[in-house]
C-alpha cells in the first residue's frame, strides 16, 4: 500500500497496490455471480505482458465493463473511478481494497495523474478507460491522451482491450449474455510518439477487433504498423 504525504485530502487516505484479501475473495464471489447471467469468453490474454507495469486501454460501453475485465484479465487490474463512488466512506473503503482510487472528471485532477504513475512503478496493470465516457455500445468515441501520456512517461506498453456484449448484459435473460473481450498485442511507446499519434495507434488496433458497428471514430481502416 502507499500513503501520500501531501496537502489534497485523499492524501489523508491509504491505497493498496496489490491485491488485497478483500479482494481476492469478493473477486471469487463476482466470479460465482456472474456465472449465470454471463458467458465470458476471453481471447489472446497472453499478449498482456506476465509482469511489470502496463496500461490496459479497454472501450468503455457500460459499468459493466469493469468486471469483464477482471474476469478476463489474468492479472490485477487497477483503476480509476469517478470521485463521486468514493464520497460515502464504507464504500470509498472497499474501492479503495479493490484496487480503485478517485479522479475528479472534467478537470486537471494531477493527484490522480501522480497515483496511476505510482501503480505503473509498482509494476502493476493501469486499466483505462481511453474514450473517457460510456458509448452504450453506439461506437467509440474520440480518445483523449491521458493514457499514452502515462505510457510514454512511464516507458510502458499499453494493451489494447476490446470489450464486446456488456451492452446487452442482463438483457438476454433467462439466457446469458455472451461477452468477448478480446486482448490484442502490446503497443509499444516509440522514442519519436506523441501522445497524440500513440493513442491514435492503439485506438484503431482497438477499432480492429470490435464489431463494424461498435468502431465509431475510429471505423477506418488500421495501418499495417499499428501493432507496435
Amino acid at each position: 500500500m502507499y500513503e501520500y504525504s501531501r496537502t489534497d485530502p485523499r492524501d489523508r487516505e491509504t491505497f493498496y497496490l496489490h491485491a488485497t484479501p478483500l479482494r481476492r475473495g469478493a473477486l471469487a464471489l463476482a466470479r460465482l455471480l456472474f456465472k449465470p447471467v454471463m458467458q465470458l469468453s476471453a481471447h489472446d490474454a497472453a499478449n498482456v505482458p506476465a509482469e511489470g507495469g502496463c496500461v490496459l486501454a479497454a472501450n468503455h460501453v457500460n459499468n459493466w465493463d469493469v468486471f469483464a475485465m477482471q474476469f478476463a484479465t489474468p492479472r490485477t487490474i487497477f483503476f480509476m473511478g469517478k470521485a463521486e463512488l468514493f464520497r460515502f466512506a464504507p464504500m470509498a473503503a472497499l474501492l479503495r481494497n479493490f484496487g480503485a482510487f478517485p479522479v475528479h472528471r472534467g478537470e486537471q485532477d494531477d493527484w490522480a495523474l501522480r497515483h496511476a504513475r505510482r501503480v505503473l512503478e509498482a509494476g502493476q496493470v493501469l486499466g483505462m478507460f481511453p474514450e473517457g465516457h460510456r458509448s452504450h455500445g453506439e461506437g467509440l468515441l474520440p480518445a483523449k491522451t491521458g493514457s499514452a501520456r502515462l505510457a510514454l512517461e512511464a516507458h510502458c506498453p499499453i494493451v489494447p482491450m476490446a470489450i464486446a456484449g456488456t451492452e446487452r448484459f442482463l438483457q438476454d435473460l433467462p439466457s446469458r449474455t455472451r461477452v468477448d473481450v478480446t486482448f490484442l498485442p502490446p503497443v509499444y511507446p516509440r522514442s519519436d510518439d506523441t501522445p497524440e499519434a500513440l493513442t491514435e495507434r492503439v485506438m484503431f488496433a482497438l477499432a480492429a477487433a470490435l464489431p463494424e458497428s461498435m468502431r465509431g471514430v475510429y471505423a477506418r481502416p488500421v495501418a499495417a504498423s499499428s501493432g507496435g
